[in-house]
């Protein structure tokens, strides 16, 4: 059997990026039989109908074996379900921990064309598709954690526009499914899409974003609403009073203060009103209760 599996990471990047120790890397690997046959590497009766190369792609794909994760029998048919047949000659299967491309017939070695031509697909175009889609997740894991501190402080706002131009961004540069007109490609990246809900979890970051946005409308409105109305609650006394004595021609300093006194006593009384308790709510900026209404 030829095993062309990507194992230890650090040295295949040959030292141009390195994976760290606590990470479990993704990894892809391409198996293809030799003379004989792969064996079985679940043998129980109860997996007898799963077939050898399907036992293959899956723990290959999974990076596990029986012993550390056996597969219940009643999950068999849906194990490799999403398998990609890309022709008769080999298939792929794309999971969390990894994908894994397996041959169906005969590898005659180095020489082998066919071989030499799925190892090359498998080595760019198809890689690629894959770690394009990495790069659409790490975008997303990100957003929804900037998301989720968008009211943890003062600023909000400031925060969640920031946030809106990433998206935008994200949306145009990165969020895509389909890379070429090639459609193995495609369907490789929309199964990695899958398998990590990621056009679920943009489709509820846009909604979360978009409700986000309109309590912090809600409020600003709110605020300006609350100032306008203080504004009215101070200039609509103290204008009655100053208008008074300027009709009356009453140019007394003491009157004036007077006027201004009882202008600001007036606002004061007004501020305790339904009306008032509004507009201080607005003005802050917090939710109406019902004690407020």
């Amino acid at each position: 059997m030829q095993d062309h599996a990507h194992a230890r990471p650090n040295t295949h990047l040959e030292g141009h990026a390195t994976v760290e120790p606590d990470t479990l890397p993704y990894t892809v690997a391409l198996f293809t039989p030799g003379r004989q046959t792969p064996p079985r590497l679940n043998r129980g009766r109860d997996h007898r109908r799963w077939l050898a190369t399907q036992q293959w792609l899956w723990a290959l794909a999974s990076r596990t074996n029986t012993d550390d994760y056996p597969p219940d029998p009643a999950t068999v048919p849906h194990v490799t379900g999403n398998a990609l047949r890309i022709s008769a000659d080999w298939s792929a299967l794309v999971l969390r921990q990894g994908a894994a491309f397996i041959g169906h017939r005969r590898d005659h070695g180095p020489d082998d064309p066919f071989y030499g031509y799925a190892e090359l697909h498998m080595r760019s175009i198809y890689l690629d598709a894959l770690l394009f889609g990495m790069i659409q997740r790490t975008h997303i894991d990100h957003l929804t954690e900037d998301l989720a501190q968008v009211f943890t402080g003062p600023g909000e706002a400031n925060r969640l526009a920031g946030l809106e131009r990433r998206i935008a961004h994200f949306r145009s540069t990165y969020w895509r499914q389909h890379l070429t007109t090639h459609g193995t490609a495609n369907d490789l990246l929309i199964t990695y899409q899958h398998q990590y809900r990621l056009s679920d979890r943009f489709t509820e970051i846009l909604a979360e974003a978009a409700d986000h946005n309109r309590l912090i409308q809600t409020q600003e409105n709110q605020q300006i609403s609350g100032a306008l109305g203080i504004l009215t609650i101070l200039g609509l006394p103290l204008g009655t009073a100053l208008g008074a004595l300027q009709v009356l021609g009453d140019q007394n300093p003491w009157h004036l203060l007077a006027a201004t006194t009882g202008a600001l006593a007036a606002t004061a009384a007004l501020l305790t009103t339904r009306y008032g308790r509004l507009v201080l709510t607005a003005l802050r900026g917090r939710p109406l209760t019902g004690r407020d209404r």
